[in-house]
């Protein structure tokens, strides 16, 4: 029980900054090019209720990423709705990835300090020891959502951002997708070999080269969280 208690503490606050800020993101952005659609229905916010969705929250704590309930944008109110749509697309998955590089500062003190004689402290391990699990798993799941929202397929940012930069013959055609685009999504992570051969290799590159020589404290956070 104290092993469940200890993995929700770290996992927390890291899970619920990368999935509300790419969301507050989104609608932010928007703003910034005319739409107050997520302001007005009271969604640019850091509070975790107006963004939570039940099922996308339980499977950070199963499967180590999740999501939540998308903010409403309504590009019509867009001066060039096309153009501004890939901005506020790029706005989410750039949020996780400034995050993690955030996340991967924190270590990289951290570890500058072990070198010092504050290590020695045992104040200092107390104090240090869960920052360091709490930052190695911020950078793991910043990374990972980062890097799957831009998976080509809409409703993911991805698939926005093509939309966005297709011709609008081809645009169309890719937004015709988005009805099926979620169950799309699950197929490509779940049936074929995406994940193994694409996703996480480029996810296992992105940490390792954020992390540098403190990577075995995402391998360590991520050990004590899932068990691999």
């Amino acid at each position: 029980m104290d092993e469940i208690v200890s993995k929700i503490a770290i996992m927390l606050v890291p899970a619920l900054l990368a999935i509300i800020l790419h969301e507050v993101a989104h609608g932010y952005i928007a703003e910034q090019f005319g739409d107050p659609t997520a302001r007005f229905l009271g969604r640019l916010t850091l509070n975790p209720l107006k963004h939570l969705d039940p099922i996308g929250t339980i499977a950070i704590f199963i499967f180590g990423f999740g999501w939540a309930r998308p903010v409403p944008v309504n590009p019509g109110n867009f001066r060039r709705p096309r153009r501004d749509m890939v901005w506020v697309a790029l706005a989410g998955p750039a949020t996780n990835f400034l995050l993690a590089a955030l996340s991967a500062l924190v270590l990289r003190g951290l570890g500058l300090l072990d070198a010092t004689s504050l290590a020695e402290s045992h104040i200092y391990a107390q104090v240090t020891v869960p920052v360091k699990m709490m930052a190695g798993f911020s950078l793991y799941i910043n990374a990972l959502l980062g890097t799957f929202n831009l998976i080509p397929v809409p409703p993911l940012d991805g698939g926005r951002i093509l939309i966005g930069v297709l011709p609008e013959r081809q645009a169309l055609q890719l937004s015709r997708l988005e009805p099926f685009g979620f169950v799309l999504i699950l197929f490509l992570v779940f049936f074929t070999d995406v994940w193994s051969y694409v996703l996480g290799p480029i996810i296992n590159i992105l940490v390792v080269f954020l992390a540098g020589n403190q990577i075995h404290q995402v391998e360590q956070a991520i050990r004590f969280l899932f068990g691999h």
